[in-house]
């Protein structure tokens, strides 16, 4: 029945999407963690599996089932959804666990893969249950696209389930078959699993706190949450979310921050090895100042993947106007490894992009959702007024459609896939990094195809290249003027680019609003994208 779903689904949903977010936009899977398992209906092939939590509530985070999407190794554009892994309903009995049918919210999850006696592949799935009855809860599968069935309840009592895990769990199994098990919030816990349960503490063995030192423990490692493990060639690379210190980088603590440290063996000593992504869009500015570009609080996890022979770091972005639609992000990497017992790991800082797997850059020649956006700021900086986000200049509004993934509907249908960019007022600022102008280079009659709903208040948008402004550098292609008209419609406009076929390669593009109206959005953006 597993393999007719799954065929059905992915003549339904396949498509091609390459660029951040790299899932549709009514998708929101934060906390991704990704794998490449082979493909169990197609041997010998290859998949990159995404395992995330669900952010469905829309008030509260994440949700009632576990869902995970895949590609292909050989085409990260193929994402297909691959159905519902996991939800936590009914007690080793079978029973409900909630009288009027309701489930258990399940958090940010792992996966590993490993082998039984009999050489056959097993999956176990971690979810992360914030309930004292189920917080431990383990669940395997004979497919990595399941569905996982629990398979640590207590011998006491149905409803509830035995092993160490709580927040945030992590798994995975080493090359000798000894298996080891990580979480924790604010305090870090690792311990060596026992291989015939993969969910309880190895006998003889116990649980190591403060594997490595929470946030209020030091000022270097500082963890938060969001235990990921991963092995390259003889090192242990534990990724997590960092709590930075007041003032560094420039900017207030947070913990939008993913980074990492190294080991030798699996449960320490770590060596801090630094940021991996920065969720605010950390980035300097000509001055010198330090500003964030995207929203500058919120949470983040995720983790590292070699595909293919590039490495890629997978996380998540906060959007929508409140911070409980959080969608899958992705950036390359530099992964490089000094085996040995002094060796080292060095991991580059990854760049927050609407690229995602189009490294190359986006293509301009199509029109995008305008909320692929990865700079967004304000007049006002946004961390001091989080979370009301909204108004603290643009930001992106999702619209959250009843997709149905067994319709046949087209998944990229604007009544689903829309994102759009919201709350433009006076000084607020959005763009893109990258567009590749290598088509459009020499050409004549370049064009900006701008599609927007006008708010009722009149103004300017600046179209700038590079650089959000000139004083920082930008070039200013072309202002268009948006008449004080209000309606529900949406306009489509085109503004000639005559200067921009003098630029090729890569370039990042921005929109600068303007009005004499100080508070009071001047449009909302559906669309963005280039003609001939």
């Amino acid at each position: 029945m597993k393999l007719l779903l799954t065929i059905a689904l992915a003549f339904v949903v396949s498509f091609a999407n390459a660029q951040n977010p790299y899932l549709p936009l009514w998708e929101f899977i934060p906390d991704g963690e990704p794998y490449v398992f082979e493909d169990p209906d197609n041997p010998g092939k290859y998949r990159v599996y995404i395992y995330g939590s669900h952010d469905m509530l829309e008030k509260h985070y994440c949700g009632k089932d576990l869902v995970t999407w895949s590609a292909p190794v050989e085409d990260l554009s193929k994402w297909r959804y691959d159905g519902v892994i996991f939800e936590s309903k009914t007690d080793a009995k079978g029973k409900p666990l909630f009288k009027d049918g309701e489930r258990d919210v399940l958090y940010a999850p792992d996966v590993l893969e490993t082998k039984d006696a009999e050489g056959k592949k097993v999956y176990y799935l971690y979810p992360n249950i914030q309930s004292d009855e189920r917080g431990s809860l383990v669940a395997k599968s004979s497919r990595p696209d399941g569905p996982f069935t629990p398979c640590n309840w207590s011998k006491d009592d149905p409803r509830k389930t035995v092993g160490p895990f709580r927040f945030d769990p992590a798994a995975f199994v080493d090359d000798d078959g000894r298996a080891y098990g990580y979480w924790g919030f604010d305090r870090s816990y690792a311990a060596e699993l026992d291989p015939t349960t993969m969910a309880t503490v190895k006998p003889g063995t116990s649980v190591v706190e403060d594997m490595i030192p929470g946030r209020k423990q030091d000022q270097t490692f500082r963890f938060f949450e969001a235990s990921s493990i991963r092995k390259i060639k003889d090192k242990y690379v534990f990724i997590y979310s960092r709590w930075t210190n007041e003032g560094e980088f420039g900017l207030p603590q947070t913990n939008y921050t993913l980074a990492y440290c190294y080991s030798n063996n699996p449960l320490g000593p770590w060596t801090y090895g630094g940021t991996i992504i920065d969720g605010r869009g950390r980035e300097t500015r000509q001055d010198g100042t330090v500003v964030p570009t995207a929203v500058p609080c919120g949470n983040t996890h995720g983790s590292i993947c070699e595909i293919n022979g590039k490495w890629w770091v997978f996380y998540h972005r906060q959007a929508d106007t409140t911070e409980y639609s959080r969608q899958a992000m992705v950036a390359p990497i530099t992964v490089e490894v000094q085996e040995g017992t002094d060796g080292y790991v060095r991991i580059s800082e990854a760049e927050f992009t609407s690229e995602g797997f189009m490294t190359e850059g986006l293509d301009p020649l199509r029109q995008y959702p305008a909320g692929i956006a990865c700079y967004f700021t304000g007049p006002v900086p946004a961390y001091q007024v989080y979370p009301s986000i909204i108004y603290s200049g643009s930001h992106t509004k999702i619209y959250r459609g009843q997709y149905d993934v067994k319709s046949g509907a087209d998944p990229y249908d604007k009544r689903f896939n829309r994102c759009s960019m919201v709350n433009n007022t006076n000084g607020s600022v959005f763009g893109y990094k990258y567009f590749n102008f290598s088509k459009t280079y020499g050409k004549d009659g370049l064009q900006l195809c701008l599609s927007y709903i006008p708010e009722g208040t009149a103004g300017t948008i600046d179209i700038f290249l590079d650089r959000p402004s000139e004083k920082d550098g930008g070039v200013r292609l072309a202002t268009y003027n948006v008449p004080a008209e209000k309606s529900d419609k949406v306009r489509t406009v085109i503004i000639p680019l005559e200067t921009l076929k003098y630029y090729n390669g890569k370039h990042a593009l921005f929109l600068s609003f303007s009005s004499p109206t100080e508070k009071r959005s001047i449009c909302q953006v559906e669309e963005i994208g280039f003609i001939e």
